[in-house]
């Protein structure tokens, strides 16, 4: 399939590192102007430059993604610099594992709660434009995650609340839809890291993907810019693993 974007806009929270810089990066490459919100002051600036080597108009902010009114104020900025909004990612992680209230609260603070103040600030910009959301859950959701209880629980809700926004928002010409990656690996990524300090886990995750290796970034990108473009058009309120496998 050969997707052009030129003159489409996209804002992607949580879009500095990992999944988030490649969508980004995959959105520019293929003619569109992109915005990117991350904490990370350095990696932010980096992953600016390399979105604007495509020639596109780009826009960048550091914010914190728990903070709503951050949010709002971002998504105003990221419409006005970028003449209006056609896909919204929430992609913003926080990771949590504990099993305690620093846990529950990062989860609901930055994986769930953005996605409802992100894409209700964004939402008049996307009936405009009969735009698209993209909400970043994972395979965690879809079995219990013994290791991560908020992470695989918050995901989980992500996920039901991706077919409540596109129930609410179909009559608006708005789709909602949801990726569900597994475990991808990137450099400076949670599984990079693992390799060194928890061998032991990641070679048990390696060996649980029938392809026989993690995931990349761009490989869960290359989902996104499918379902934000029109080959996409009837397609709403769906969750796609993106994990070769892994949930076999």
């Amino acid at each position: 399939m050969n997707i052009d974007f030129t003159g489409k806009r996209a804002v992607i929270c949580g879009g500095s590192r990992g999944i988030g810089r490649a969508i980004a990066l995959a959105f520019a490459e293929n003619g569109g102007s992109v915005s990117i919100c991350a904490r990370g002051a350095e990696t932010l600036e980096q992953a600016r430059r390399e979105i604007a080597a495509f020639g596109h108009t780009t826009h960048a902010s550091s914010i914190d993604v728990a903070d709503a009114d951050a949010i709002r104020r971002y998504i105003s900025d990221a419409a006005t610099a970028l003449g209006g909004i056609d896909l919204l990612v929430n992609n913003a992680s926080a990771f949590g594992s504990s099993d305690d209230e620093k846990g529950w609260v990062s989860s609901l603070q930055i994986d769930l709660l953005p996605i409802v103040h992100a894409t209700q600030a964004a939402l008049p910009f996307l009936k405009e434009s009969k735009g698209s959301v993209v909400n970043t859950s994972s395979i965690a959701a879809m079995h219990t995650a013994a290791r991560q209880p908020p992470y695989g629980a918050i995901k989980a809700a992500c996920i039901h609340y991706t077919g409540t926004q596109a129930a609410m928002y179909a009559k608006d010409g708005v789709r909602v839809n949801c990726i569900a990656p597994g475990s991808i690996e990137f450099p400076g990524g949670v599984w990079d890291r693992r390799k060194t300090d928890n061998p032991r886990l990641y070679n048990a995750v390696l060996n649980s993907i029938p392809f026989g290796r993690l995931g990349h970034p761009e490989e869960v990108a290359n989902v996104v810019l499918f379902l934000a473009s029109p080959y996409a058009g009837w397609v709403t309120g769906q969750t796609i693993a993106v994990d070769g496998g892994q949930l076999l």
